[in-house]
């Protein structure tokens, strides 16, 4: 079975399930987690709307300061099942690279991560980090719709 397993968040509400049920797996595994929130880079040209209303420095102190908040939360949930969790915060402008390179550094023989199920000409535009994880990773993705 999973020894430790690597659960991307990225703060929203299925992401949140994900790690619920990701922490879920690891109790009845005897596994531990690792927890991780990957931060995009501030970008001059965007149509993020956290980026459009700050400066760099606003954008990157609110963006740390979320990501804290909710690694301090996976920690107490993780906490509350008797699981062993790590948290681990990066910056990259490609999630999907850091998610895998996170898993791969840290040991893990499991990712399991949300898919925000887009389709069609959203998925084209937008991109999907659970597809690119899925295609790239050499490690086994267990994904929560």
């Amino acid at each position: 079975m999973f020894q430790h397993i690597l659960i991307p968040i990225d703060g929203s509400k299925l992401s949140a399930t994900a790690l619920d049920l990701g922490i879920e797996l690891a109790r009845d595994a005897k596994a531990r987690v690792t927890v991780l929130t990957v931060v995009e880079p501030f970008h001059l040209f965007t149509a993020d709307s956290e980026q459009l209303a700050s400066t760099r420095d606003e954008y990157e102190e609110h963006a740390r300061s979320v990501a804290v908040r909710h690694l301090a939360e996976a920690e107490r949930k993780a906490s509350s099942y008797g699981v062993s969790c790590d948290t681990v915060q990066i910056s990259s402008d490609e999630p999907y690279r850091a998610i895998i390179a996170t898993a791969q550094n840290k040991g893990c023989d499991l990712i399991a991560m949300a898919s925000h199920g887009r389709r069609g000409i959203d998925a084209l535009l937008l991109g999907s980090v659970t597809t690119k994880v899925l295609t790239h990773s050499k490690i086994p993705v267990l994904v929560y719709r």
